[in-house]
């Protein structure tokens, strides 16, 4: 896990991304224990040098959520982001309840992440507000198909003063149009160079300088949907060279000769687009 993490987060860098949010949903965070979860962070922390390092302390357990922030900051790390509680429904107050209690126990700035197709549980806005007003919130991550909460959120992080990053890797300049800070997805683990651009051009006021990356981000698009998240993002790790790790779950031979298939397409498109494998030369 150290030597795939560290030559990763090299990758990474090289390629001019700012930070990671370690343990995210791409990550698998919840199939794992609270001892591997320590341990990732961890590597993380040793092996990410100039990058940004946010740690997800996402859990059903306010206990372990605290447990894994104050991990979090004996690391140094910046901030850590929060998920609802994921299973069963939770109310709106007792969400912000919730998260006031673990920011209190950690003691660090706070991202929130809001994914409800994976939490069954969506942040609204009166509970950010509330939120922002009694805690320490330095953003939010936006991921899921609700594309158009972005612009609610960017309006009130305005007001607000906090940060507001994007999960749609693949509308990345819809996004910066709307005024978001930022993008925090899976897809910038196999193709950080086009992300990078399109991120670099819309901030410089030139989307049209980003137009073949962002062409060929709506190309991955589809491809990698072939998959099931999280799974689909190993086979572009796999097709750049990279070791994905073993599947966290139960992998159908279906579902594997899928993967086998899209990571094949891959290869070919990033070929023919010029993408190295890693430890080859441009």
């Amino acid at each position: 896990m150290k030597r795939a993490l560290a030559a990763h987060l090299a990758f990474l860098r090289k390629s001019g991304v700012h930070g990671v949010l370690a343990l995210g949903s791409t990550g698998e965070f919840i199939r794992m224990n609270l001892a591997q979860r320590q341990a990732v962070l961890e590597t993380v922390a040793e092996h990410a040098g100039s990058l940004q390092v946010i740690a997800n302390i996402s859990s059903i357990r306010v206990d372990e959520v605290i447990a894994l922030g104050k991990v979090a900051r004996q690391l140094r790390l910046p901030g850590v982001a929060m998920m609802p509680p994921t299973f069963f429904p939770v109310s709106q107050v007792d969400m912000l309840e919730f998260f006031l209690r673990a920011a209190e126990g950690v003691q660090l700035p706070v991202y929130l992440y809001n994914f409800p197709e994976l939490t069954s549980n969506r942040i609204g806005l009166e509970l950010i507000t509330q939120f922002a007003k009694r805690a320490p919130m330095a953003g939010i991550k936006q991921s899921g198909g609700e594309f158009a909460y972005h612009k609610e959120l960017i309006a009130l992080g305005r007001a607000k003063n906090f940060s507001v990053f994007s999960g749609a890797d693949t509308r990345l300049p819809e996004v910066f149009a709307l005024g978001a800070d930022g993008c925090i997805g899976g897809l910038v683990n196999f193709a950080p160079e086009y992300m990078v651009a399109i991120y670099e051009a819309c901030r410089a006021g030139r989307p049209e300088a980003c137009k073949i990356e962002a062409a060929r981000m709506r190309e991955i698009g589809p491809v990698v949907d072939r998959l099931l998240f999280p799974l689909s993002v190993a086979t572009g790790l796999e097709a750049r060279g990279f070791e994905p790790g073993t599947p966290k779950t139960v992998v159908s031979p279906a579902s594997a000769k899928i993967y086998r298939g899209i990571v094949a397409e891959f290869k070919r498109k990033f070929k023919a687009w010029g993408l190295p494998v890693n430890g080859s030369r441009r």
